[in-house]
């Protein structure tokens, strides 16, 4: 968990590589000939470098940039988990699984090109091609939906899509009130071939949240710098209030930085694999207490008027 504390994790700064000259030395004795220069066969230039931010960005530019290879490059190196000897374990742990369709990760370009640093879902709506994250992930202009993420795979399951227009709270934030507005909205560009998302990965049903005690599916994906085996987690839990909010509460160890953005679904179907969504990891702090151990012990805003309201707005737009 990175010391902000939120879910959504580190930037990781990626330095395109500059092809360079060799140096030539310019102290050679003049009575000594001159050692042959040694040079340095200058790099190929990138087939994809980064794209401008005011240049348009399709399904074609998103699966041309988010090659397996710059996935893995804009990867930190891994770390074990933050979890000091002695602390308690949780009363649950999620477990490793391959994931399911409606859920994946968001790859980000900008100022800094970063791995997958939040987590996403599909939801259903009119046009097909809505995902559901935490206000905070802020996905940028130039962002990749990966449903069902594998890392290191040479072709994702489930194809890389170009996210369009972000849809979120102006008053949103990770403290006080503002946390309580937590969520975003985006549109997904339909593929190389006019598929539009949900037709190939299914989609969650949004719901307002029922009530603070609910019995949930949480699915998410922690990075490779949290947790190595770079895989999506599952826990079946249940959720409470957490005190003085307006906020749902859930004890599940293993939801680390990466996992912000994680749907919290009710009525989960093993056969569809989808679900009603009633909830993400977000809201105070980013999702989660601070301090060790903050993996065990995760939050959501409450989906009331406001969530549904902004869901409404984004679902007219293609």
């Amino acid at each position: 968990m990175a010391a902000s504390v939120s879910r959504a994790a580190d930037a990781a700064t990626v330095h395109p590589h500059r092809p360079r000259a060799a140096s030539l030395s310019t102290h050679a004795s003049a009575s000594t000939p001159a050692p042959a220069p040694t040079l340095t066969p200058a790099a190929d230039p990138d087939p994809h470098p980064d794209p401008h931010p005011d240049s348009p960005w399709t399904a074609d530019d998103a699966a041309a940039y988010w090659t397996a290879r710059r996935m893995a490059d804009a990867a930190p190196p891994p770390r074990r988990p933050d979890r000091p000897a002695g602390n308690p374990q949780p009363s649950s742990t999620a477990r490793h699984f391959d994931g399911i369709p409606s859920v994946g990760v968001l790859f980000s370009v900008g100022r800094d090109t970063r791995a997958h640093h939040c987590t996403a879902s599909v939801v259903h709506s009119p046009h097909h091609n809505l995902i559901l994250t935490a206000g905070h992930c802020n996905p940028g202009s130039h962002a990749a939906f990966v449903p069902q993420y594998a890392s290191g795979a040479a072709t994702q399951p489930y194809g890389v899509w170009a996210i369009g227009e972000t849809f979120a709270h102006p008053g949103r934030g990770t403290t006080g009130a503002a946390a309580d507005l937590d969520f975003a909205f985006a549109t997904v560009a339909p593929d190389q071939d006019g598929r539009l998302i949900e037709a190939v990965t299914g989609g969650n049903v949004l719901g307002p949240t029922p009530g603070y005690t609910n019995q949930v599916t949480v699915i998410g994906y922690p990075t490779v710098r949290n947790d190595p085996q770079d895989r999506a987690v599952r826990c079946d839990t249940r959720t409470t209030r957490l005190p003085g909010t307006r906020q749902l509460r859930m004890e599940c160890g293993g939801f680390h930085g990466g996992t912000s953005g994680s749907p919290w679904l009710t009525r989960f179907d093993e056969r569809t694999r989808t679900g009603c969504v009633i909830g993400i990891i977000g809201g105070l702090n980013g999702g989660g207490p601070p301090g060790p151990g903050s993996d065990r012990i995760s939050y959501s805003p409450y989906f009331g008027t406001e969530t549904l309201d902004l869901y409404s707005r984004a679902s007219q737009a293609r």
